[in-house]
């Protein structure tokens, strides 16, 4: 039988425990596994209006309302919500912790029953594969047997073309945004640079530092900085930035913040690591770099959708250079040599990898009537209300 936690002092509930271990792709059976989630909106009586949120790295279940934690809004405020792109009003919104994460799902700060302190290191490695896998039996539990859509940018796209590979049958639509089918060397080098910063920090201590009552700010810190640079581009940081000083008139000839620019990347770092773990950011960055369609089917990326009855809308950016609109385009390729329905947009931004979190009328317009006409193939009216999942 499932476990749904509920109670009144975890600010993080719901949480599904699933039935039976998980075997991760390594290979390591995992038991048990928790997964945090979070709904908006009523599924309908046929269930047949469920939408799936994957988040990015540093993302969460909290896609939309208050952040417990951080008290700021969910991240996709601006495309889910009564009225919004992805409107509550119509679908039923399930937003997920991934495995790995630190908002409630199994992870390395989580307990491990074999030891009765947290995972740390021994906490297995997982892939994105394990991620939707879990995600999958989530869904099984829920009593949702198909989604309307699964959709998300960056890691969340990675996520979305595996629920597309994985489990094609459970899926009528997929939007894959701001991503690719697998991590390329540029990316990533930039994760183990992360990864190398928090554990380069003596506050670390092995990855044990929740037992030794420390945490590595510094480090975490630096890795959130140097990740944070890749999300946006040089015409942004340009434009909001240049190179105007930091609350000074001249030159400090020294090493404090003299530069808005970097006083804005400290603070991305010092705020981050308030709301996230080092070991979690260590285990989801290297999910994200094992990830390749390709590779996983002989090389031959077009073999991953062999037969697909999914509808893809793919969305790049166009000043998109951590995830750019080549590798949405090799997608498309693959997916138009198995004659897949698709549609490919790149949406004209200058800000960068981010700008799917943004308010960029273009994207959503996108976003939007391809959702409009998808509901529209499969019968699903605007007034789809039922009964609460």
């Amino acid at each position: 039988m499932s476990v749904l936690d509920t109670s009144s002092d975890n600010a993080l509930a719901p949480r599904l425990t699933l039935e039976g271990p998980l075997v991760l792709q390594s290979g390591v059976s995992l038991s048990p596994v928790t997964i945090a989630y979070q709904t908006y909106g009523t599924l309908n009586a046929e269930k047949s209006n469920a939408i799936l949120v994957c988040h990015a790295l540093t993302g969460d279940q909290y896609v939309a309302g208050a952040h417990p934690v951080s008290g700021r809004d969910g991240w996709w405020h601006h495309v889910v919500g009564p009225g919004k792109v992805i409107d509550t009003d119509r679908y039923f919104v399930i937003g997920t912790n991934v495995l790995g994460g630190c908002m409630g799902s199994t992870g390395p700060k989580e307990i491990n029953p074999e030891t009765e302190r947290p995972y740390g290191l021994l906490f297995p490695v997982i892939t994105i594969r394990d991620m939707v896998q879990a995600q999958a039996r989530l869904l099984d539990q829920l009593g949702i047997e198909k989604l309307f859509c699964v959709t998300g940018g960056s890691m969340g796209a990675l996520q979305t073309l595996e629920w597309a590979h994985r489990f094609p049958e459970r899926v009528t639509a997929a939007v894959p945004i701001a991503g690719s089918y697998r991590h390329s060397a540029q990316n990533i080098a930039f994760d183990e640079v992360g990864r190398q910063a928090i554990m380069a920090d003596p506050e670390w201590r092995q990855g044990n530092y929740l037992e030794e009552g420390t945490v590595p700010t510094r480090g975490l810190a630096v890795a959130r900085m140097a990740a944070h640079i890749t999300y946006l581009s040089e015409p942004a940081l340009q434009r909001k930035f240049g190179r105007r000083l930091q609350d000074r008139e001249n030159l400090t000839y020294g090493f404090d913040a003299d530069f808005q620019v970097e006083s804005y990347l400290r603070h991305q770092g010092s705020t981050f690591v308030d709301r996230f773990d080092a070991n979690s950011y260590l285990y989801i960055s290297r999910a994200m770099d094992y990830f390749d369609l390709a590779e996983e089917n002989g090389g031959n990326l077009a073999d991953a959708f062999k037969d697909t009855p999914v509808r893809f809308c793919l969305i790049s950016i166009s000043s998109d250079w951590l995830f750019p609109t080549s590798e949405s385009r090799a997608i498309v390729h693959a997916l138009n040599a198995n004659a897949a329905k698709v549609s490919f947009v790149e949406v004209e931004s200058d800000k960068g990898h981010d700008a799917f979190l943004l308010d960029e009328p273009e994207f959503h317009d996108t976003l939007k009537g391809f959702l409009d006409g998808a509901a529209r193939t499969v019968g699903l009216d605007d007034g789809a209300q039922g009964e609460s999942a």
